[in-house]
């Protein structure tokens, strides 16, 4: 099983290959894999994935700041450890009130906020 730590420098890696792939673009070994992704996935599809990475990176971090264990937060939040521990692995879709709940107890909560200029 990895540890947190883990998942922050998975997490960390994967945008730092990225933002070199995209830099280096057809030059890049993968270049025209990204194309390709980027040809099949919708603009909605790409902000729906970056808001997900950008959640799940947040929340990862907010818990280990308060060095409070997937455990912990379920004794917290009410949220079963196990859904808390797939939500960071990217591997379920959860509800907005279990994330509310999971971020509650980090000192956290959502915002509605306006889009970056060049999302518009």
């Amino acid at each position: 099983m990895r540890t947190d730590k883990e998942y922050l420098q998975a997490i960390a890696q994967t945008q730092k290959k990225l933002r070199d792939l995209n830099e280096r673009g057809s030059d890049a070994v993968g270049g025209n894999v990204l194309e390709f992704m980027d040809s099949i996935l919708t603009p909605e599809e790409k902000t729906k994935s970056n808001l997900r990475v950008a959640l799940i990176g947040e929340l990862i971090k907010a818990r280990q700041e308060k060095g409070i264990s997937q455990k912990k937060l379920e004794e917290l939040s009410g949220v079963k450890q196990p859904i808390i521990a797939r939500m960071e692995k990217g591997n379920t879709d959860p509800q907005l009130d279990t994330i509310l709940k999971v971020l509650a107890p980090l000192g956290k909560t959502l915002a509605i906020v306006p889009l970056e200029a060049e999302n518009k």
